[in-house]
């Protein structure tokens, strides 16, 4: 960890300069106390950096949690082991799963399963608890619930050090969380500019707590990382199926972890009450169990945190992108791709649609890991067999 500017402490090692300045810019906000943090990840974000854990003095800014609320990890071991599984089949795996799950922009559940219904009406719940209505943003919402989208997010089936198969997924709160980060980034920018407020950046802008306009979206936000672990909890669900069709028995499930990495929440540090936004970074605090991707074609590593102070108790979120999506279709071929992902059950015959999501548009996941030993200990290390991603 070192010290970059008055306010600024930075886990990376590898960190370019156009987000080592945006965060700065950001840390030198006057409701930001007592400094931002920088997990190894971080790099270049809209508005402020991602890989950042920001704490606010009775403000938060919207466009700070970013425009996928409760963007996050979900991983389950099996009692399957790699002798109980024919790799040489894993197609007909993938194949089951890319037909029981949506995935894709804009993809969503023509039916709703049983398991989805508990959880839509926990959320719908949720939503009359605290006087909100998920549908004026999404009216389609509940047919999102239990679908992956597409960029970053993936579905993985892998295997850890001891050959035990693992469900990995990472996906978030889909288009009715965008459109209710993008509903409350409008509303906080609309009042700063009432207000009159320099900004270093219009996607810094915030609401003060004591404001109504704060709380609502509070009460939204909260619903949408509720929806977020529901739509990962469903997702899970649906995969284990696919594994109980494709090996003709059940599936247990031994072990589970979830984290979210786009949140915020009101938590104490050094003394003071601040709202923690979490921008692409897990809780790590002492004990708590999280999840750290690689890349596509990369280790992942389910994790323990270590409580670290000055983290504010957190941790990367993955490995964070080192090249831009048109940078990296630029600099890659698909050729490199096929590479990268040898071995690894995957949709090769569409590679040009997921070439901005090669490894090496990503930071090295090893790197990563070796940055982040002072917030957490390693429990699994996690190698991808299969991989299911969204175009």
């Amino acid at each position: 960890m070192k010290q970059i500017a008055k306010g600024l402490l930075s886990w990376a090692s590898i960190l370019e300069e156009q987000a080592e300045q945006q965060a700065i810019a950001t840390s030198q906000l006057p409701f930001i106390r007592p400094h931002l943090a920088l997990m190894p990840d971080a790099h270049w974000g809209m508005g402020s950096t991602v890989g950042s854990v920001i704490p606010t003095e009775g403000v938060v800014m919207p466009a700070a949690v970013g425009v996928d609320i409760g963007c996050g990890m979900s991983a389950t071991r099996t009692q399957l082991t790699k002798n109980d599984i024919d790799l040489t089949y894993l197609s007909s795996l993938r194949e089951s799963i890319e037909a029981g799950v949506p995935v894709s922009m804009g993809k969503y559940r023509a039916e709703i399963s049983d398991t989805a219904h508990d959880r839509i009406q926990e959320l719908e719940l949720h939503a009359h608890r605290d006087n909100i209505n998920p549908d004026k943003y999404a009216a389609n919402w509940r047919h999102q619930l239990g679908s992956l989208g597409s960029g970053n997010h993936f579905i993985e089936v892998c295997l850890d050090e001891e050959d035990r198969l693992w469900v990995f997924l990472h996906s978030g709160s889909r288009g009715v969380g965008n459109k209710i980060a993008m509903h409350h980034v409008k509303i906080a920018q609309a009042e700063c500019a009432r207000w009159h407020i320099q900004l270093p950046h219009k996607d810094l802008a915030y609401l003060p707590e004591g404001d109504d306009k704060f709380w609502a979206y509070i009460r939204d936000l909260r619903w949408a990382q509720a929806f977020a672990a529901a739509n990962r909890a469903e997702m899970v669900d649906q995969v284990v199926r696919c594994l109980e069709g494709w090996i003709g028995d059940d599936v247990s499930r031994e072990e589970i972890v979830a984290s979210h990495h786009n949140y915020t929440e009101q938590e104490d540090h050094y003394g003071r009450k601040v709202w923690l936004t979490r921008k692409g970074a897990i809780n790590a605090e002492l004990g708590k169990r999280g999840l750290i991707p690689g890349s596509m074609g990369t280790r992942s590593y389910v994790v323990t945190g270590k409580g670290n102070k000055a983290s504010f108790n957190s941790a990367p979120h993955g490995a964070g992108r080192n090249f831009s999506r048109t940078e990296a279709r630029k600099r890659f071929t698909v050729d490199q791709l096929n590479d990268a992902m040898k071995g690894i059950e995957w949709r090769a015959d569409n590679a040009e649609a997921f070439l901005d999501e090669i490894p090496g548009a990503y930071k090295p996941i090893d790197q990563i890991m070796i940055d982040a030993a002072d917030l957490v200990s390693i429990d699994h290390e996690l190698r991808q067999i299969l991989n299911v991603k969204g175009s």
